[in-house]
């Protein structure tokens, strides 16, 4: 017996993924699907990082002025910003303004250009258990793992910024590390 009603659609999908067609759309393409390469995962973190205290939908609204605003997520490009970058991203209204994610983006991009074999490899490292059994009702879904916290340590003894355990699980569940998608809903 599922908890999930079907969306206009008919399908069935995580109660979150029908609330805005916004959520619909990166629900049903992009959460929870496995993201690779030291860019787009760098993308991610930053993104997660601008969300910590906001609504995801916030961020998802002014992704492409994230993406303008930081050379693509380029992590070369971006761990060149100087001072007057960051000043120029305080005044970009396409973006969250504030100083210290602005800060932890260019420092974190500054870090993962320093990994020796990469932020994919680093981050993959904690994929979750993929045979874990799948929840039932969003109260199954956790915030942080024991995998999250780990990962958080990891980035943080890397020098990242702005990405303890919950973040790290946030990241985790968008890039597909963890598949939170509940039992019955089309897209897991």
């Amino acid at each position: 017996m599922t908890i999930l009603e079907p969306g206009p659609d008919g399908l069935l999908r995580c109660p979150w993924g029908e609330s805005t067609d916004d959520y619909r759309v990166y629900h049903d393409t992009e959460w929870g699907k496995p993201v690779h390469g030291d860019d787009a995962l760098f993308e991610r973190i930053c993104l997660e990082a601008f969300q910590s205290g906001l609504s995801w939908i916030t961020i998802l609204r002014r992704r492409e002025g994230f993406r303008a605003a930081f050379a693509g997520f380029r992590i070369a490009e971006v761990a060149a910003f100087t001072e007057q970058d960051e000043a120029r991203l305080l005044a970009d209204p396409g973006i969250i303004r504030n100083r210290l994610k602005i800060a932890a983006a260019v420092a974190n991009a500054r870090a993962a250009q320093a990994l020796d074999g990469g932020l994919d490899a680093l981050v993959w490292r904690f994929a979750g258990d993929p045979d874990r059994p799948a929840p039932r009702s969003p109260a199954e879904v956790p915030a942080i793992t024991p995998q999250s916290t780990a990962l958080a340590k990891e980035l943080k003894r890397q020098g990242f910024r702005f990405v303890g355990p919950t973040t790290a699980y946030a990241l985790m569940q968008a890039c597909g590390l963890v598949n939170d998608h509940l039992a019955d809903c089309h897209a897991r």
